[in-house]
């Protein structure tokens, strides 16, 4: 299995992304500002990836802190999180681990500074294993949607290198697949950055699993003569309703699967759902340079001085999405009320 982030030896240690499919190595990082900076330029990308990323991110914080009194400490510990929770504004994910994390920090605040240390450590990487067990759960649940013989599109890359470990949108895909379906996948590419003809082609290649690679503006197309099937996606936020932000691009497959009648489908763990948000216009939509759009591959591909919108998610309306998959099971409309009584189960178990 693809671990993409772990704990050794008091350091996080990452795939770097950025080198895909070209070089596969690992990035170490040995303080938290590190983290900071792997998050920002997407040698860590993915929703729930950058929730793990966060809370070893803090470990590392906490680690780095020199002895203080508690109350000091405290101060310190939350600083470190308030910078960390900058790095990203839009995968609810960062924040929902940030969380767990700041209270693991009160709960331990009457033991000595090691201890405290300890026990954030042991909770960030308690988060990270979790991940990997709801993204199995998730897989297990959401293989029920797929048939044998399904051409499935996805968009960007919502697999292992999205998470911890296995994945979402692409671990339902896994899941199907390891059940004996035989599936066909088609992989947008994923613009500006490529996440899809860079993370998710080479997780399918790995895997063995038949994929055909396409131009975001070729998914229209392929739906009006019958190539689609079903479509899976994973997301960086969902909102109380419904709403859910994901890799710009994935609103208008969302509007062009409702055209030609193909199933849109959506995997995300709980930690993506923001149930203090009631809909998707509240969702921040992060916006990048706009020389991810100029450029290509280090190298100009526009005039000199061309001005570029690069918005990096957009909303997709819940009446687009056919049922969220979660760790939990399948969620059916009306979502407001199935993520409801989904998150109310969460509190009292």
């Amino acid at each position: 299995m693809i671990r993409t982030i772990f704990w050794k030896k008091n350091s996080v240690v990452m795939i770097d992304q950025n080198a895909l499919p070209l070089v596969e190595k690992l990035i170490v990082c040995r303080s938290y500002r590190d983290v900071i900076v792997a998050i920002k330029n997407l040698t860590i990308r993915g929703a729930p990836a950058i929730g793990v990323a966060a809370a070893l991110g803090a470990a590392l914080g906490a680690l780095e802190l020199p002895p203080l009194p508690p109350e000091q400490f405290d101060k310190r510990f939350e600083a470190v999180c308030d910078e960390i929770s900058q790095a990203r504004p839009t995968a609810r994910n960062l924040f929902w681990a940030l969380d767990r994390m700041k209270r693991v920090a009160r709960k331990t605040s009457s033991a000595d500074q090691p201890k405290r240390v300890a026990n954030l450590i042991r909770e960030a990487r308690r988060i990270c294993e979790e991940d990997i067990s709801a993204n199995r759960r998730m897989g297990s649940h959401g293989s029920v949607l797929l048939a044998d013989g399904d051409n499935v599109l996805t968009h960007c890359n919502a697999g292992a290198l999205a998470t911890a470990g296995y994945g979402t949108a692409l671990g339902v895909i896994r899941a199907a697949a390891q059940q004996g379906k035989k599936l066909h996948i088609f992989v947008d590419e994923t613009r500006p950055v490529l996440q899809g003809a860079r993370l998710t082609a080479w997780e399918l290649k790995k895997e063995k699993i038949p994929f055909t690679l396409i131009t975001d503006n070729m998914a229209g197309f392929l739906m009006q003569q019958g190539k689609i099937d079903k479509i899976i996606v994973g997301a960086d936020r969902i909102a109380a309703n419904g709403d859910a932000a994901n890799k710009i691009g994935t609103y208008t497959l969302a509007v062009l699967a409702k055209a030609h009648g193909v199933p849109f489908y959506i995997a995300a763990p709980l930690a993506t759902m923001d149930t203090a948000l009631r809909t998707g216009r509240q969702i921040p939509i992060e916006e990048r340079n706009g020389t991810e759009v100029t450029r290509f591959n280090g190298a100009p591909c526009a005039p000199k001085g061309t001005t570029a919108y690069n918005p990096a998610f957009d909303v997709t309306p819940a009446k687009l999405i056919t049922a969220i998959i979660t760790e939990k099971g399948i969620l059916r409309k009306p979502f407001r009320n199935s993520i409801a009584r989904l998150h109310q189960g969460e509190k009292h178990s």
